[in-house]
């Protein structure tokens, strides 16, 4: 018991993969090449749309903000992640793992905020072409970006206090090799009703949210294409929307699947919680740099004319 204090323990401690514990050292190089690919594929997105004249238009700025929110997003589960995995290091300070929990929480915030922007972006160049510069001008994007920043900060900002304010006198031992609001608030030993109520409120109020108003876009958009007459120009048409679509499938399907898992799948077994739980926080970050690499030309052309410079 020299472990806690009065109200909270001075550490929790990781877990790996319940059951594989023997094979964390083969589970290390897997995960460190994810996430060599998503702050590799990031990094050269990022300085792509930097260096590349002709990508400097709104829906590449959003892009960035996208490939940014994901290096953030990998950034903050890195350290404890092959902590966990590499050297078998399983304690994390009680405060450490609340500033963690509130960055891990906040970043996918911020990436569902950029993946409406990005609806937003598509819906008025389909929609309405001919107001497309003056609507999204420079301006108005920067003042979606710093949006999308300070409702994940607001909303947020109460999650670690709650957390603090409750009494852990139970196991410390979290499910997952960092740390997430539904997995730190179910070790605590007092009634979490307002913690679990706010998490339920703030999924609903934002992610949901997000996720209604890109809906109605595309909604908006398929109304606008069918009306087009030309089958070739439809198809330009909807080819531009297809690498955002894949991106708020990579990012909403995992995010949904470890939401009813943790609310409706108390009976599941764990390791269905850390495998969806895994999913949620590494496939995104991975997948959107190769999505964005394949299905855009224009970044395509960026990058290798950017690695061209390179070599000479």
């Amino acid at each position: 018991m020299g472990l806690f204090n009065v109200t909270h323990p001075a550490s929790f401690l990781l877990t790996g993969v319940p059951g594989l514990e023997s094979s964390h050292s083969w589970l290390a190089g897997p995960l460190c090449v994810m996430y060599a690919v998503a702050l590799g594929g990031n990094t050269v997105i990022l300085q792509a749309v930097r260096v590349e004249p002709s990508l400097h238009v709104p829906m590449y700025y959003f892009l960035s903000m996208l490939s940014f929110s994901d290096m953030a997003m990998s950034m903050c589960t890195l350290p404890t992640v092959l902590r966990t995995f590499c050297l078998n290091v399983r304690s994390i300070a009680f405060d450490a793992c609340l500033i963690q929990m509130f960055l891990i929480h906040s970043f996918s915030m911020m990436e569902s905020g950029i993946l409406l922007a990005m609806s937003f972006d598509r819906y008025v160049a389909i929609c309405n072409p001919l107001r497309y510069a003056t609507v999204l001008t420079n301006d108005i994007i920067t003042g979606m970006g710093f949006a999308v920043i300070a409702r994940s900060f607001i909303i947020l900002f109460p999650l670690p206090f709650l957390i603090k304010k409750l009494p852990f006198c139970r196991s410390n031992v979290l499910s997952h090799s960092y740390c997430l609001h539904p997995d730190v608030m179910k070790l605590a030993c007092a009634d979490i009703t307002i913690n679990s109520i706010y998490g339920f409120f703030v999924l609903v109020s934002t992610f949901g949210m997000d996720l209604l108003f890109i809906f109605l876009s595309y909604v908006l958009i398929l109304r606008s294409v069918m009306a087009i007459a030309s089958n070739e120009k439809r198809l330009k048409a909807l080819n531009t929307c297809v690498s955002h679509m894949l991106a708020v499938l990579a990012f909403y399907v995992p995010m949904i699947g470890v939401s009813t898992v943790h609310r409706f799948g108390k009976h599941a077994p764990h390791y269905l919680h850390v495998l969806m739980s895994n999913v949620y926080l590494f496939v995104p970050p991975v997948l959107n740099p190769l999505i964005y690499s394949a299905k855009s030309k224009e970044i395509r052309r960026a990058i290798v004319r950017m690695f061209h410079h390179i070599k000479i």
